[in-house]
């Protein structure tokens, strides 16, 4: 399984033993640079006013919708703030060396647009189930958008690979991660921390997503806010060594690690597709699901929504990811040995090197805490791709097996080895779930790109209300 599920890897994320960088590499960084010209810089000039709208103002007066802004936001964030932040980063490092951070800096920023462009269209696009709740995603603005054979095609296979992806990258990787830094941390069984996932994660799961964006919105910023301040507390602690790691991150982006202590040295390749799979793992801008998330808030501007949703990216990725990162580099733990099996052994290490064994009950505790919500929302995106290929009918059962797996995953914890397949089948299916979805942005670019003109023209801001998709008036 490992050497299959390695072979589709190389061939989508690539394979630095050929010196090639795989499709996605391209696509992606491409993608998001093109919307980034289509739309004029869109995330550097409106991102003030997009967290302003997301944090501030939080929601619309009059709109239909089943959460809110801030709801909408958090319910992504949690999604996203998982292992990536804590395991993925370590695993880029692990892997990249200190030159994959900046990598993931490069697809933060340019994936903002990419998120933007996503939650553009699946507000756009989006219908109301046979419950009345709102579903929308790259399944439906590739089959409305685009229309045809092509456009249903490509809707049906992001809808089949995503529905499987969330058992990767929304499940067994998140619950894996979790009893194995438990374990180290506290002892604990494997098997009881996949019971208190399984059943914590099951309560809120099987209450929708409105019991979920309740959830999200007390939940995710005061996870966030902890991991941050303890990340920061490590990198005041080693405050003189972040000139250097800034330093090396920058060089070793483009030119490659060179061996020393336990690090075995990567070419530039190696150290770009690291630093490009585990930023989209991280942040999701080109999986799709930043659409899914918008469809689901209440608003009456597919580009309001936008805005808000692409803010994700940015404090995913170009903040806690960061904090993460810096705290591995100034820390010194990244170029050692022992690490086999987690990439969060590799931010486990940078926690105890600088806070002792306070520092590994801490990051067991926000890796935990990070876990379970992305475990949560995963499940709302898995069952909105069975809503589209099925219907409500395959709500229930998709919610059923999704929580047993939380527990399978959580058995693999510690378990030798046993991360190169789990946190492989996650990329491949991230990979496969983003290629009709990156294929569908190309095409509809020009959609999103004319109705971001529209609701600015006149000198409308986001902040502004809204009358409604035709366009926005100033209060």
């Amino acid at each position: 399984m490992e050497d299959l599920l390695g072979g589709l890897s190389g061939y989508i994320w690539g394979n630095s033993l050929f010196g090639v960088t795989g499709l996605l590499v391209p696509l992606l960084l491409g993608v998001g640079i093109l919307l980034t010209i289509m739309l004029r810089g869109l995330q550097f000039r409106e991102l003030g006013s997009a967290l302003n709208l997301a944090l501030v103002k939080r929601r619309e007066a009059t709109s239909e919708g089943d959460i809110s802004h801030y709801q909408a936001l958090a319910t992504a964030l949690a999604g996203t703030l998982g292992t990536g932040n804590i395991g993925g980063v370590g695993a880029a490092i692990l892997i990249g060396g200190p030159g994959a951070l900046f990598w993931m800096w490069v697809t933060a920023l340019f994936g903002m647009a990419t998120k933007y462009s996503e939650a553009v269209l699946g507000v756009k696009y989006r219908d109301t189930d046979a419950v009345g709740e709102k579903a929308g995603g790259p399944m439906f603005y590739l089959s409305r958008g685009i229309g045809g054979r092509l456009g249903r095609t490509l809707g049906t296979l992001f809808a089949v690979f995503a529905a499987i992806a969330a058992f990767g990258i929304g499940n067994a990787v998140q619950s894996f991660e979790t009893s194995s830094a438990v374990n180290q941390a506290f002892g604990v069984p494997l098997w009881i921390t996949g019971l208190v996932l399984t059943v914590g994660a099951g309560i809120v799961i099987l209450g929708g997503i409105r019991w979920i964006g309740r959830f999200t919105s007390f939940f995710v910023p005061l996870m966030a806010v902890l991991y941050i301040l303890s990340a920061a507390l490590i990198i005041l602690l080693n405050i003189t060594q972040v000139p250097g790691a800034i330093a090396v991150v920058v060089s070793d982006a483009f030119t490659g690690t060179a061996a020393v202590g336990g690090f075995a040295g990567v070419s530039f390749v190696a150290v770009l597709s690291s630093g490009v799979a585990r930023g989209i793992f991280s942040n999701e801008s080109g999986l799709g699901t930043g659409g899914i998330a918008a469809a689901a808030a209440q608003t009456t501007s597919s580009v309001r929504q936008g805005a808000v949703s692409m803010t994700q990216t940015f404090i995913d990725t170009i903040v806690v990811c960061s904090f993460t990162g810096l705290a591995i580099v100034t820390a010194g733990v990244w170029s050692g040995s022992g690490y086999e099996g987690s990439g969060a052994r590799v931010t486990q290490a940078a926690f105890s090197e600088s806070l002792g064994s306070f520092g590994t009950v801490l990051l067991a505790v926000g890796l935990a805490l990070f876990a379970f919500s992305t475990l949560i929302t995963w499940a709302y995106y898995g069952e909105r791709n069975m809503v589209y290929l099925f219907g409500r009918g395959g709500v229930l059962p998709y919610r059923l097996v999704f929580i047993a797996v939380i527990f399978i995953g959580a058995r693999f914890g510690s378990t030798e080895g046993a991360l190169s397949p789990a946190w492989l089948f996650a990329d491949v299916m991230n990979g496969l779930m983003a290629l009709p979805n990156l294929v569908g942005l190309l095409i509809l670019a020009g959609v999103v790109v004319r109705e971001t003109r529209s609701y600015f023209r006149g000198g409308n801001t986001l902040l502004s209300e809204t009358s409604g998709e035709d366009g926005p008036r100033v209060r």
